[in-house]
């Protein structure tokens, strides 16, 4: 069996603002083709579809409609996790439309496929946490674990935890999970594992939206089935591999640069050949840089111009810092705009001056959050930001103290 992995699509995001779209879409277009080039049996996406809970419209039609044209009506295998960036509950609404055509969607760990004919091939078996596929007389066993909040976790092992079980940390939860649904791998199927979550030692870039505080969410790659073939898994914007007793452990990373931070990321997708009780044969498959991201460290404002007049016709994202020894002319900064498109950012580094936050500490408590953000936004970027630049901002604020209330609550 042959199976293309990747994860992390995120679409709908925005970078400071400006949409990623049309890059989403160039990917889409490159992905199917590698896929049906690769003749792939099964495409597994290992959560974060969106970039929030609420996506644009324009990116769940781009996902259904990419998620029609990967499974050719029926031909080949789409298996879909949820990502702690998605609405378990929105992308699970169109299972019963998406079986028909040969898509599995799973939402949260409690989540169980129907059995039954899926497209041309069957799921012949299945509970929560699992299923077993059946394509071209060959079976799969694969253990799915969406984003495991703590609160999810807590439900898919117990209904009623006594206080021995709350104790246990996160990562030995998780472990019990992988441990217990490996008993269903048998010697004659292809034995899998999908997940989204954060492993230790993994390499985090600024783009991901935390899923571990303190390092109480992270999991231990000693807690990951051993008895699989191949872990795919997504959470890590950049692609990365690990091994556990010779079991290739896989974060595909994302197919696109999200931030400045990534602007060094080989992109990429992974194609993973397997057969019953053999070693899994992995290979990296990379994918073009739809729109570079580029800093420019400018020596002067007249070098940051030229710079703009150089590179007028080269598509790229660029963010601009300009030493200096004044402040930057309005008619400076519409220059460089002119003569360059998405420039997303110009920073002066004035000579002498330190940069700060130049907000009124003591009329903070007189603001709201989203006052204050926008304020710092603002001065820092000198336009305002977008609503749904803002919006995000708040969603993870509050992410954040509910997860402290939690945590509160729990001590």
């Amino acid at each position: 069996m042959k199976i293309i992995h990747t994860s992390d699509w995120h679409l709908g995001k925005t970078l400071e603002g400006f949409s990623r779209l049309e890059e989403q879409e160039e990917f889409i277009e490159e992905f199917i083709e590698l896929v049906d080039k690769q003749q792939a049996n099964m495409v597994i996406i290992a959560g974060d579809i969106y970039d929030n809970s609420n996506p644009p419209a324009k990116a769940e039609v781009l996902f259904y409609n990419t998620l029609k044209r990967l499974s050719k009506q029926g031909e080949r295998i789409v298996l879909v996790v949820a990502g702690n960036h998605d609405n378990p509950e929105r992308l699970e609404a169109v299972a019963p439309l998406a079986k028909d055509h040969g898509i599995i969607i799973l939402g949260t760990p409690k989540s169980s496929a129907e059995l039954g004919a899926y497209g041309r091939f069957e799921i012949i078996d299945g509970g929560e946490g699992y299923v077993e596929v059946e394509i071209n007389e060959e079976k799969a066993v694969i253990i799915t674990l969406p984003y495991p909040s703590e609160k999810r976790l807590e439900e898919i092992l117990t209904e009623e935890l006594d206080e021995v079980e709350r104790q246990k940390s996160y990562s030995e939860r998780v472990g019990e999970i992988f441990e217990r649904l490996s008993d269903r791998y048998r010697e004659d199927t292809i034995n899998l594992a999908v997940s989204h979550l954060f492993l230790m030692g993994g390499e985090n870039t600024d783009s991901e939206r935390p899923i571990q505080l303190g390092g109480s969410y992270t999991v231990e790659l000693n807690k990951l089935p051993k008895k699989s073939q191949y872990v795919a898994l997504g959470h890590l914007h950049k692609t990365q591999r690990f091994n556990i007793e010779g079991v290739p452990v896989v974060y595909s990373g994302s197919p696109i640069q999200y931030s400045k931070n990534e602007r060094n990321n080989s992109n990429c997708v992974y194609v993973v050949e397997v057969k019953p009780g053999e070693a899994a044969k992995v290979d990296k498959l990379y994918l073009r840089n739809y729109k570079p991201i580029e800093v420019w460290k400018c020596t002067s404002i007249e070098d940051a111009i030229e710079r703009c007049k150089e590179f007028s016709e080269k598509t790229m994202w660029v963010y601009i810092e300009i030493k200096t020894d004044r402040v930057l002319l309005q008619e400076e900064i519409k220059e460089m705009k002119r003569l360059k498109k998405d420039i997303i950012e110009i920073r002066p580094d004035i000579a002498g001056l330190e940069c700060a936050m130049d907000i009124e500490y003591e009329s903070l408590t007189e603001k709201s959050m989203e006052e204050v953000f926008k304020e710092f936004y603002k001065k820092e970027r000198t336009i305002e930001p977008t609503e749904e630049l803002a919006n995000l901002f708040l969603s993870i604020v509050n992410e954040e103290e509910e997860a402290m209330e939690d945590e509160a609550k729990e001590a």
